[in-house]
């Protein structure tokens, strides 16, 4: 029997930025950080309702590409967030690529404001509100 979603796996080229953008600007919780033999580095970030396990591998990484049209893949990951005017007002103040500015979200029955950032390795963030029909 499914309990909840547990994490998402993705690969970042610098541990310290990552987790500086997720637990710094987004407010995800670290809950484990530690380096492999290997010098892969992984740390477990807590969102409240899942968590992203995040790869540092000793090299580094290439910037991530988007999902075109079409193809199978992950789109971007979604936080949710009480007022993202707030939190898309400090993503801004810090220099956080922006995708696209808090707008009305199409699928109004699940979300009501939405709005899309990058993370330091251009993968991209959506920051949402959910609906107010919508209880969980």
């Amino acid at each position: 029997m499914l309990k909840s979603f547990e994490h998402i796996g993705m690969t970042v080229s610098n541990m310290d930025r990552a987790v500086a953008f997720y637990c710094g600007l987004l407010g995800l919780k670290l809950h484990l950080r530690k380096q492999m033999p290997d010098g892969m580095q992984v740390a477990f970030l807590d969102a409240g309702g899942g968590m992203l396990e995040v790869f540092a591998p000793p090299g580094g990484a290439t910037r991530a590409k988007d999902v075109p049209d079409g193809t199978a893949g992950v789109k971007h990951i979604t936080f949710h967030f009480e007022n993202i005017e707030e939190i898309f007002a400090r993503l801004e103040e810090a220099g956080v690529e922006i995708k696209e500015r808090p707008r009305f979200a199409v699928h109004s029955e699940m979300l009501h404001r939405i709005a899309f950032v990058r993370d330091p390795d251009g993968i991209v963030v959506e920051l949402a509100e959910r609906s107010r029909n919508r209880l969980s």
